[in-house]
């Protein structure tokens, strides 16, 4: 008869190796509790289990190693456990329901971002910004302790500083709690969280307003920042502002690009990763194309606007903005560029569908345009239009 005792163990020798040099386990039952086991591997683990059929099926619950836990510990520990599972418990949903009741924030953030596999490295830098320097003191906080009232403060407090960014953190926070009531259930297989405590926000309608963006380059104002522009030392960043005025596109997109998205014989570029996530294919006007042939002879890696700083592509360059903006009077931010792109690109009449194709915008309702298949070089022309007038503008000869 086979009795657990901590000489037992003691003797007890690993398993060897199996014929692939993978680790082998071996169990040892015990014949005077029945369900009570000892496992040991061929790495020299011993650790005490209970094994007993759960709902139908035979689970087998860790109970610790030898020497955090010893024999006669866990044999007690293993005579209640067999005792509440005879009379209709369920160790394995109760652990799993207290592990999920205290799940904190930061677990939560961790698990939403890896389980989802088609967020944007930018999507994901944009979801820890938000948790983890707006809700830093939260992070440890176990989910289920932010109550509406936190919720309601804290979004007050960032208020104070952003009413966009307070705005943005709580959206965050809330796709996180509405993802832990379906990911996270108690002992009986319902939800740990029962009520969304960001909801609070919409019902007291505290969502700060916030007006959307309207700023641009003016067209009298062009002349000005395209000299300011040609003040600046680095000229990869010049480059790069005169490609986003001159195609509309966002800052990441272009920052992003590779020589490779590049087809100077074809004339075209193609932005393969877009916040649609389609690929976006753009003919090049005269004046990219020869700010491209230009870049390309002089190229040092793959990126068409490498940072200074080398093994990358350029960040947000603050500092070359701020200086256009004070040497030319003609105050911006990167996203202005789009704008001001998309209001020349208005009035001179670019046909709407040939407009939405050069911006690469959507419209789910719109039924017509998902049977148009736009040909690139029917954008030739209204490409070349667009830069066209911003040369005017700028007083540079086409």
């Amino acid at each position: 008869m086979q009795k657990i005792t901590k000489s037992f163990v003691d003797k007890v020798t690993p398993p060897p190796f199996k014929p692939d040099g993978k680790p082998a386990q071996k169990f040892y039952r015990d014949d005077f509790l029945k369900g009570f086991a000892l496992r040991v591997t061929s790495a020299g683990s011993k650790s005490f289990i209970v094994e007993k059929r759960i709902d139908g099926k035979v689970k087998r619950i860790t109970l610790g190693k030898y020497g955090s836990l010893t024999a006669e510990r866990a044999r007690k520990q293993a005579q209640a456990l067999i005792g509440d599972i005879a009379t209709g418990g369920n160790p394995i949903a109760k652990r799993k329901a207290d592990k999920a009741e205290r799940v904190t924030l930061q677990q939560v953030l961790d698990t939403y971002l890896r389980t989802h596999n088609n967020l944007k490295p930018s999507t994901i830098h944009d979801y820890r910004y938000a948790i983890e320097i707006g809700l830093s003191s939260w992070l440890n906080k176990p989910l289920l302790s932010i109550t509406k009232d936190m919720v309601e403060a804290q979004h007050t407090k960032l208020g104070e500083r952003s009413h966009a960014r307070a705005n943005n953190t709580m959206r965050v926070l809330r796709a996180l709690f509405y993802f832990a009531m379906d990911q996270y259930e108690n002992g009986s297989g319902n939800p740990i969280i029962a009520v969304n405590p960001v909801s609070r926000l919409g019902k007291n309608r505290a969502w700060f307003k916030v007006d959307r963006k309207r700023t641009l380059i003016k067209p009298h104002q062009l002349a000005p920042w395209y000299q300011g522009t040609l003040q600046l030392n680095q000229e990869v960043t010049r480059d790069y502002l005169h490609f986003l005025l001159f195609t509309g596109l966002r800052r990441s997109e272009a920052a992003r690009m590779t020589w490779k998205d590049v087809d100077l014989t074809g004339r075209t570029f193609t932005i393969p990763d877009t916040k649609n996530s389609e690929p976006h294919t753009l003919p090049l006007s005269d004046f990219l194309y020869e700010l491209l042939m230009r870049r390309y002879a002089t190229k040092e890696d793959d990126w068409v606007f490498p940072s200074p700083r080398g093994n990358s592509y350029l960040q947000d360059p603050k500092k070359s903005v701020a200086r256009v903006g004070a040497i030319s009077q003609v105050p911006f931010a990167l996203h202005d560029l789009r704008r001001t792109f998309i209001t020349i690109a208005e009035s001179l009449d670019i046909p709407a569908y040939a407009l939405k194709q050069l911006l690469n915008h959507k419209s789910p309702n719109d039924v017509t345009a998902g049977y148009i298949v736009t040909d690139v070089e029917r954008l030739r022309k209204p490409m070349q239009k667009i830069s066209a007038f911003i040369l005017n503008q700028c007083l540079v000869e086409d």
